[in-house]
């Protein structure tokens, strides 16, 4: 079994905010996927389903970012379920926006709810890095990630999620780069080729049996087949102010 979390803050207020894209994410992976309807358990909201044969469980924390630890800890041990088989989808500063990268591991780095799932969990499970920019000061990070993201991301923002939802399957069956491909393609999908084909050459007339064949093309008039100039510099020169 698996275990897919999505970061995030609870409540209406907090829907579309850049810190709860990982909650977008986990929601889109249900929605798509026909997953039963999210319950409350773990405090926070759970919903099961299948992913290409996987069992999976969906978790949205409603103990505000802080806090997640406790309720993914409580959906852990119920479902016993090792750090390894968790997969959190969290927003990411350090990454541009529209920006996506997996890992597996490593420290926190400040973030608030990463901070809380070391604490109960420890830090050896999976994460989904979904990258929101970072405002330019550390100051003001707070405020940006607590605002809702501008019309500008909406794009790419949706082409996320859908990719995120594309692969989660492979996702589910621990297959990164079938997954990272999936949100390429949606992010970054290949364009047509535009350049145009030659037109094949114009075929040849075979003269019919007895007959002489057509004389070919005429020679070409450009100064490469003009008759050599013999004549001295001095004779040239005197040719031009005749």
């Amino acid at each position: 079994m698996r275990l897919f979390v999505g970061l995030g803050n609870p409540g209406r207020k907090y829907a579309r905010h850049r810190h709860n894209i990982g909650w977008m994410a986990v929601e889109r992976i249900a929605e798509d996927h026909g997953f039963a309807p999210f319950r409350a358990k773990f405090q926070g909201r759970l919903s099961e389903g299948q992913l290409r044969g996987t069992k999976v469980a969906l978790l949205l924390p409603e103990t505000y970012m802080n806090e997640s630890g406790r309720s993914v800890g409580a959906a852990a041990r119920f479902h016993k379920v090792d750090p390894a088989d968790i997969v959190v989808f969290h927003d990411e500063i350090d990454l541009a926006p529209g920006k996506l990268k997996c890992k597996s591991g490593g420290g926190h780095a400040g973030h608030n709810g990463l901070r809380s799932l070391h604490a109960h969990i420890g830090p050896d499970y999976a994460r989904v890095r979904m990258g929101v920019g970072h405002p330019g000061h550390k100051d003001k990070v707070p405020g940006y990630v607590l605002s809702d993201f501008p019309k500008a991301d909406e794009v790419w923002l949706d082409d996320m999620l859908r990719g995120i939802s594309d692969g989660a399957a492979d996702l589910a069956a621990g297959d990164t780069s079938r997954f990272m491909n999936a949100v390429s393609q949606r992010l970054a999908p290949a364009r047509p080729s535009t350049g145009t084909r030659r037109p094949d050459p114009a075929p040849v007339a075979k003269p019919a049996a007895g007959a002489e064949p057509s004389p070919g093309p005429a020679p070409d008039a450009s100064p490469d087949s003009a008759p050599e100039d013999t004549r001295s510099p001095l004779e040239r020169l005197v040719d031009r102010f005749r």
